[in-house]
C-alpha cells in the first residue's frame, strides 16, 4: 500500500516548527498554563489518547487529578467553545453524569500572560496561556475514571438510553448559537469541497470518488427530506462507546468538543453494531430506556446510513487536514495512497445501496 503524502499532505520533515500544531506545547508550559489558574501541578503529568486536541493527566499539590485539554489552534472560535463549555454546566447542574470544565481563577503571578473568558456570567471555564510559541486555550475538567460499557449488556444499552435521554431533554430546550448545525451541507458537501480543492485526492482516484461521492450526498440529502420535519437539537455529537465511561453508578459522558446542532438519532447510532438485525433490536432496547425522558421521532432511523456515509467523508477530510500534525502519519499510515481511496469508493458505495435499498 501507497502510504506517502498525497499532493496536499506535505510531509511533517519539510515544516517550519510554527506549521507543526502544538510544537510549542511543552510540559513546562503545560504546567505553567494551569499554575497560571490557581492549579498548581507537583510536576507529574500523564498525555492522554487524543489526536484532535492534547489532553494530560494532571497531579496537583494538593493531591487532586484534573484533566487538562488544550484546544487545536483555529478549529474552534472562542464563542463556540464557551458555548460548548455552558453546555456541560447545564446539564451538570440538572445532575446528568457529563464531565464538564471546572471554573477557573487567575494568578497574579503571570500577569497579562493568561487571560479568561466566561461561558456563563461569572464562570470562567476558557484560559488562554500566552508564550513567545502561541497563544494555548484550555480548559480543565476533575478526573473520570471509568471503563468501557459492555454493549452487548441490554441492560447497559437501556441505562445508556436513559441518560441520553436525559441529555437531550436538556439539549431541546434552547438551541446552540454559534456551534455547527449537523447537515449533508457542512458535514458532507463542506469536507468533499475541501478534498477537491486541496488535491488530496490522487488525480487516478478523484473522479471516480468525487462521482461516487456525489451519489451518496444525493441519496443523504433524498434520506434528510424523507425524514422531514426533524427537531434539531444540542446533541453531544460524538458518542461513540470511547466517549462513554461506566462505573458503578452507570455511564457519564466525556468529550463534548463536537458538540452540534442535530437530529436526535446522531447521539444514539454509534452505539450500535453488527448486522441490520442486531442493530435494529439494540435501538430498539436503548430506544426503550430512551423514551423514558425524551420522545423520540421513529422516522429519523432512516437517517442512520445517511449519517454513517457523512461521517466516512468527514473523516478522510479531517485526517487530510490534520497531516501536519507528527501524530496523524504515525497513527494513520495506510491514509492517503491509492489502495485507502479504492476502499473508501467501495464502502461508500456500499453505503449507497444501504441508503437505496
Amino acid at each position: 500500500m501507497n502510504t506517502q503524502p498525497t499532493r496536499s499532505q506535505p510531509s511533517t520533515t519539510d515544516l517550519a516548527p510554527t506549521d507543526i500544531p502544538f510544537s510549542g506545547l511543552t510540559p513546562d508550559v503545560v504546567l505553567d498554563a494551569l499554575d497560571s489558574v490557581s492549579l498548581r501541578g507537583d510536576g507529574r503529568l500523564i498525555q492522554l489518547n487524543s489526536y484532535e486536541n492534547r489532553v494530560f493527566q494532571v497531579f496537583l499539590e494538593d493531591g487532586a487529578v484534573v484533566v487538562a485539554k488544550f484546544y487545536r489552534p483555529g478549529r474552534w472560535t472562542d464563542a463556540q467553545i464557551l458555548e460548548e463549555h455552558a453546555f456541560g454546566l447545564e446539564l451538570a447542574a440538572r445532575e446528568i453524569p457529563v464531565v464538564a470544565p471546572l471554573v477557573l481563577t487567575a494568578t497574579f503571578d503571570f500577569g497579562e500572560s493568561v487571560s479568561l473568558n466566561e461561558s456563563s456570567p461569572g464562570l470562567n471555564t476558557l484560559g488562554t496561556f500566552k508564550t513567545a510559541h502561541g497563544d494555548w486555550r484550555f480548559a480543565v475538567t476533575p478526573r473520570c475514571s471509568g471503563q468501557a460499557p459492555e454493549l452487548d449488556n441490554d441492560d447497559t444499552l437501556r441505562r445508556i438510553g436513559r441518560f441520553m435521554g436525559r441529555l437531550h431533554a436538556v439539549g431541546k430546550q434552547k438551541p446552540f448559537l454559534h456551534r455547527r448545525s449537523l447537515s449533508v451541507d457542512t458535514v458532507g458537501a463542506a469536507a468533499r469541497d475541501w478534498l477537491m480543492a486541496h488535491d488530496s485526492v490522487p488525480i487516478e482516484m478523484a473522479s471516480t470518488w468525487l462521482g461516487t461521492v456525489n451519489l451518496v450526498l444525493t441519496a443523504a440529502q433524498q434520506a434528510f427530506d424523507e425524514a422531514a420535519p426533524t427537531a434539531a437539537i444540542r446533541l453531544h455529537g460524538d458518542c461513540h462507546p470511547g466517549n462513554v465511561l461506566w462505573s458503578h453508578s452507570g455511564p457519564h459522558f466525556v468529550d463534548l468538543d463536537d458538540a452540534v446542532q442535530g437530529p436526535a438519532v446522531q447521539d444514539l447510532w454509534m452505539l450500535l453494531s453488527g448486522d441490520a438485525a442486531a442493530m435494529s433490536r439494540q435501538m430498539g432496547v436503548v430506544l426503550s430506556g430512551y423514551i423514558d425522558f425524551m420522545d423520540f421521532d421513529i422516522g429519523e432511523l432512516r437517517l442512520i446510513e445517511a449519517l454513517r456515509s457523512l461521517r466516512m467523508i468527514h473523516h478522510s477530510a479531517w485526517l487530510a487536514q490534520r497531516w501536519n500534525d507528527p501524530a496523524f502519519p504515525i497513527a494513520f499510515p495506510w491514509f492517503g495512497g491509492v489502495a485507502y481511496w479504492q476502499q473508501q469508493v467501495i464502502q461508500l458505495r456500499e453505503q449507497l445501496d444501504l441508503m437505496r435499498a
